[in-house]
């Protein structure tokens, strides 16, 4: 007999479930197979790598049932509400497992749904699905489960309170790490140890780089001594219970210039204002023009290319999205903040940076991640 770890309470995912089958029933779905890692977990609580093909499958009336490798039911049943779980052996094919369960059950003659946008249904899965259920047309479920996981729960809400306390832990010993004729390697090592200390789920630190100018951005880790006026750009992104709260900061090894407090200073600045304004019915694209066109009125950027923030929340360690762009805010963006959503805020220009995790609730923003706002140094 397993030991029963839910991350959320039954009645939590019976709720999920039946919002789903809501989104089911408004797409003509009779039977919806999920198998994105993100959307398993969300909904039966358990989710694993694909090393090889799982699935559940979710019919409009009556239990929902999982399919995965044998070896895997024990800690499925650890996580999982489900009950009613179907393992094959590791040279079975677990699509014609699945079309046999389904015949077998009765439900494979059901309008039957997917998502077509998912990683694990490329086109050969597809096309052997299809043609296992005598080449019936299947529905593209679409979005559903990731319009769904927009608005957090109290539940979810409070291990992103807790993974950002441990990003603002994390920061702090980054920074006391950091120094001439260090390496990269050690601050990342203080900020995963933090990380594990705290009780993070595990110590993938994030993007941890060192340069002079835009290259300490996204880059890699790399072996050189940190030396006098290297910027080392910390991104921390800790999870609990896969759940990550995310912050930026930036630390110049030595004395910063008075021009980098200078840009710290307006890039807080663009961004507290952008932060003051986000409320319930705001629309996305209205609050990225905030930061983006003051910073390239300036000349602080000279273009603005990427996005000024994103959804943030579930990250199984095996998922292929490292980042949740389902809603980001763009030029274009047109989609409306609601109470309850998640968001990464930031904004970076030569090679500085600022980034908090916000909670949008009824009257305006709360940080979540709660380190000072401020340009690091070594001294």
């Amino acid at each position: 007999m397993s030991v029963v770890d839910l991350s959320f309470s039954v009645e939590e995912f019976q709720d999920r479930l039946k919002r789903t089958r809501h989104k089911m029933a408004d797409r003509n779905i009779e039977l919806l197979i999920i198998d994105e890692i993100e959307a398993m977990t969300w909904i039966s609580g358990y989710g694993v790598s694909e090393t090889l093909w799982r699935a559940l499958a979710i019919p409009q009336t009556g239990a929902p049932f999982m399919l995965i490798r044998s070896l895997d039911i024990l800690p499925a049943r650890e996580r999982s509400w489900f009950t009613d779980i179907v393992g094959f052996k590791d040279w079975e094919d677990p699509v014609e497992i699945l079309v046999a369960e389904l015949r077998r059950r009765g439900l494979h003659n059901l309008r039957i749904g997917l998502d077509y946008q998912s990683h694990s249904m490329p086109i050969g899965r597809f096309h052997k699905l299809k043609a296992l259920l005598g080449g019936r047309d299947v529905i593209d479920f679409g979005k559903g489960i990731w319009d769904l996981r927009w608005i957090k729960s109290p539940s979810e809400i409070g291990y992103m309170r807790k993974a950002a306390a441990i990003a603002d832990a994390a920061i702090l010993a980054a920074v006391k790490a950091t120094r001439v004729g260090g390496k990269q390697r050690d601050v990342i090592k203080a900020a995963a140890n933090t990380y594990l200390d705290l009780g993070a789920d595990d110590g993938f630190v994030g993007p941890l780089t060192s340069g002079s100018s835009w290259d300490s951005l996204h880059g890699h880790e790399h072996g050189h001594e940190l030396k006098r006026g290297d910027i080392v750009h910390i991104e921390l992104v800790p999870r609990v219970r896969e759940y990550s709260s995310r912050i930026m900061r930036s630390c110049v090894v030595g004395e910063p210039t008075a021009q980098q407090f200078a840009i710290v200073k307006e890039l807080k600045a663009v961004q507290d204002a952008q932060l003051a304004a986000m409320r319930p019915g705001v629309e996305a694209k209205s609050i990225d023009a905030i930061v983006r066109e003051p910073l390239v009125k300036s000349g602080l950027r000279p273009h603005y290319d990427n996005i000024t923030g994103y959804t943030l929340g579930f990250y199984p360690s095996s998922t292929q999205r490292i980042s949740d762009f389902t809603n980001i805010f763009t030029p274009l963006a047109d989609w409306v903040l609601k109470a309850g959503m998640t968001l990464h805020m930031y904004t970076s220009a030569a090679g500085l940076a600022l980034s908090e995790t916000v909670l949008v609730t009824e009257t305006g923003i709360e940080r979540l991640t709660k380190s000072e706002r401020k340009l690091f140094a070594t001294g």
